[in-house]
């Protein structure tokens, strides 16, 4: 933890009790706990969050790219239909099909 070894924090310790004094020093070790708690609860939810806009910004690429590939597909296939039937306009292609299926 920040490269601070149990010497490193005893001497630390051992500083603050002289600084802040015995009676003081529970109550400063107790608010500085929720301060680190309350630190550590923000930070998790901002990482979550983040998470949850890659995770919809990715889904929106997804969604995209399905949506481009199905467009060129059914491109294909009006162009393929279109060079069989040369001689039909889509106006009349529209206008055979209701009397071919009666």
């Amino acid at each position: 933890m920040f490269g601070i070894g149990m010497p490193e924090l005893i001497v630390i310790l051992v500083i603050a009790l002289i600084v802040i004094g015995p009676q003081k020093l529970p109550d400063l070790a107790r608010s500085l706990g929720k301060g680190l708690a309350e630190f550590k609860r923000a930070t998790e939810d901002f990482k979550r969050s983040v998470e949850d806009e890659v995770k919809a910004a990715d889904e929106q690429e997804r969604i995209t790219r399905e949506v481009a590939a199905e467009e060129e597909r059914l491109s294909r296939a009006i162009a393929a239909k279109d060079a069989a039937e040369p001689g039909k306009t889509k106006v009349a292609a529209k206008e055979a099909a209701p009397t071919e299926r009666a």
